[in-house]
């Protein structure tokens, strides 16, 4: 677990793997570094050693509940019997009946029924395995044409009476409805396993459907609404959501006993455990050493161990397959399990901490504002266990049991991480980073570039120290760590505002420009206010709302300007209400703001979309404004794209896309794609704006 002095932290071992992200850590992960003068001490608090080639790959065992096996046991003991009656009735003298004896002398009186024949093909009947066979189901339509056959066949007419009277039960409504549902439990029966549920999730769905059609004007979506909306599907949902927790539970895995139960062993009460440690699904447990005790100090999601629920943490390990751990190294006991596969026995003392009854998390959606990579943090408990990810990635927080480091998968990454990762706390994150600002302050006064060694002011800085939990707005004090996200699609009807962001001479105002020439009846720009005269060729209210520099202050006092300024002593501004009433109309506002503006916008409930058009290269960057008529000097061209550079590292975690500008062709059809793509698919949004 996380020490404030790394020197302290015992170091622990992984019993799960460090098949992480996609690829193998490139770390041995068998203990931490030399300590010296100039570093800290990095210690490996928790190890890898189960390295299963793909963990992707698990399949859930075929599951056969007891009374299913009771039923097939019942119909093979009514085969059977079947059998001895049909020998039986071959002896029989067919004399003793009279329509036995009317069949007799005329032997060839009937019809083959092919409906009864048995369908023989590789490996028994109807090609199944021998202990899978069954009967085939017979059609209601051709149940009666067989009957109709044979009515016709009989001379007998006491047997074409009963024929008859059987036709008129199979025409029956009642007997049709009964005849179709033994059909359908026949083969529901027939089936090598009950069905299993695709999730447990069914009522986060039907909520997420809900937000999505919440503010529609299709007449489907408002029905689908006030559908998902009623209690009796609600209570479907939950009743669903109940039982299908339960099944994909794996089953744990028993042999000669209990796979679990309390003895005595050495004079102490123990717990025996076993299960099973697959080489294709990760064990998701790690300890560590506490004195000559080994403890489990953490149970991973997505391992076996938290799915069984029979390892804790807290519990102290004593022996497992027969080999004493106690008293071990987490290097001896690292090699011991690495040798171990199959089923594994653990002698336990159970944790003496006193847990609530487990809850069902709640996922939280989050997109990092920072960069992370766990190899360079010498306090992340297990490197390979740590989930490294971009700013701007999507994680799903799936527990936050431990507010130092919590556990989560990235967005799109589910199906390849078995396990869940490792991300830094919330606060934990605030704590360290503004701990790091104010040494790096103190350090390299003067060093600029990284955003917390930044020039700040001394007193401010030690302000923030104490204060971050204070602090939720997004300007240069901020310590950028997670924001809550949600899945929004957008109306039809209330288009977002697509709002370009870059340094000067990136093309974002002609790229502007070229989609308000090529479709004027879609986009369209946001009328602006300003102070000066009109002018005759001028209407108010089409190319500009003209008002009072009074009236102008006030509004830029309220704060309803997203962004203003002065021009030759007049002033102009873009307000909330002037891109209001373009998207009012249907269509969709274009924007080329400065990055100061973003909070304004953002903070409103206009839900912007921002991209960023970036500079290529400096080379390529001089050709495009070459063929502009521009000659751009070398300093220029830098100062271009050391700009940049700043506004995506400040910025850059409130962009929602990035273009690079190489080609003006080719990023006016990627706009075009991103801003098409907001119609189609829903998009991550701050959970605050759907609140």
């Amino acid at each position: 677990q996380y020490h404030t002095n790394p020197g302290e932290g015992a170091r622990v071992i992984m019993i799960t793997t460090s098949y992480m992200n996609g690829h193998m850590t490139e770390s041995d992960g068998r203990g931490g570094v030399e300590a010296n003068q100039e570093e800290p001490q990095q210690w490996h608090r928790e190890m890898a050693v189960d390295c299963p080639g793909d963990l992707g790959a698990r399949t859930l065992p075929v599951r056969r509940s007891a009374q299913l096996e009771r039923i097939r046991q019942h119909q093979e003991d009514l085969r059977r019997r079947k059998e001895e009656e049909g020998r039986n009735r071959q002896e029989l003298d067919l004399t003793a009946s009279i329509r036995l004896k009317k069949l007799s002398q005329n032997p060839k009186v009937g019809i083959d029924n092919p409906t009864f024949d048995p369908i023989e093909g590789p490996g028994g009947p109807l090609g199944l395995p021998p202990n899978l066979g069954a009967p085939t189901l017979l059609e209601l339509e051709e149940l009666l044409m067989s009957l109709k056959q044979v009515q016709h066949c009989l001379s007998d007419g006491q047997s074409q009476e009963d024929v008859e009277l059987v036709l008129q039960l199979v025409q029956k409504t009642d007997f049709q409805k009964a005849f179709n549902i033994h059909n359908a439990v026949a083969q529901h029966m027939n089936r090598p396993s009950p069905p299993f549920p695709h999730t447990d999730r069914a009522q986060g769905l039907a909520h997420e459907v809900q937000s999505m059609v919440h503010n529609s004007q299709h007449k489907e979506g408002l029905e689908l609404n006030t559908l998902l909306s009623s209690p009796h599907v609600q209570a479907v949902l939950l009743a669903h959501d109940c039982v299908a927790e339960q099944e994909m539970q794996l089953e744990p895995l028993t042999l000669d006993g209990p796979y679990e139960a309390l003895t005595q062993w050495g004079g102490e009460t123990v717990k025996i455990v076993r299960m099973e440690k697959a080489r294709d699904i990760p064990l998701g447990a790690t300890v560590r050493n506490d004195m000559d005790s080994v403890v489990i100090s953490r149970i991973v999601k997505g391992g076996a161990a938290e799915r069984s629920g029979l390892l804790h943490e807290g519990d102290e390990v004593l022996e497992i397959n027969g080999v004493e751990i106690r008293g071990k190294d987490v290097n001896e006991v690292f090699d011991i399990l690495a040798e171990m596969h199959g089923t594994l026995t653990f002698i336990l003392i159970p944790s003496s901490q006193n847990k609530p009854p487990p809850i069902k998390e709640t996922v939280v959606h989050v997109k990092a504002h920072f960069d992370y990579d766990p190899s360079d943090d010498p306090y992340v408990p297990c490197r390979e266990l740590g989930l490294c990810f971009q700013k701007g990635d999507i994680l799903h927080i799936i527990s936050q049991d431990d507010p130092n480091w919590w556990q989560a998968y990235r967005d799109g990454d589910e199906d390849n991480q078995p396990l869940a990762g490792l991300v830094p706390g919330k606060s934990f994150q605030q704590q360290r980073e503004a701990m790091k600002q104010t040494i790096e302050e103190d350090k390299e006064p003067e060093k600029s570039g990284k955003l917390w060694c930044a020039k700040k002011n001394k007193k401010k800085r030690k302000k923030l120290l104490y204060n971050v939990k204070q602090n939720d707005d997004y300007d240069s004090e901020e310590i950028l760590t997670y924001e809550e996200m949600a899945l929004y699609h957008q109306p039809a009807n209330r288009k977002r505002p697509i709002a370009l962001i870059g340094p000067p001479n990136c093309g974002q105002n002609d790229l502007r420009q070229r989609l308000l020439s090529s479709q004027p009846d879609r986009f369209g720009g946001a009328v602006p206010h300003t102070t000066r005269n009109r002018r005759d060729v001028e209407v108010s209210g089409r190319d500009y709302h003209f008002v009072s520099r009074q009236a102008f202050d006030m509004d830029a006092t309220a704060g309803k300007f997203i962004e203003s300024g002065e021009f030759e002593k007049n002033l102009y501004g873009t307000s909330t209400d002037s891109v209001r009433q373009l998207i009012n109309t249907g269509k969709i506002c274009l924007l080329c703001l400065h990055t100061q503006s973003l909070k304004t916008l953002r903070s409103s409930d206009l839900k912007p979309y921002i991209i960023f058009i970036a500079p290529p290269s400096q080379e390529r960057l001089r050709a495009l404004l070459t063929k502009e008529s521009k000659n751009p000097k070398p300093e220029e061209l830098r100062d271009i794209i050391e700009k940049a550079r700043e506004m995506e590292q400040n910025f850059g975690h409130l962009f929602d896309a990035a273009i690079v500008n190489t080609d003006q062709d080719k990023a006016y059809q990627e706009l075009l794609r991103l801003i098409n793509k907001l119609d189609t698919e829903p998009q991550w949004v701050p959970s605050s704006w759907l609140r």
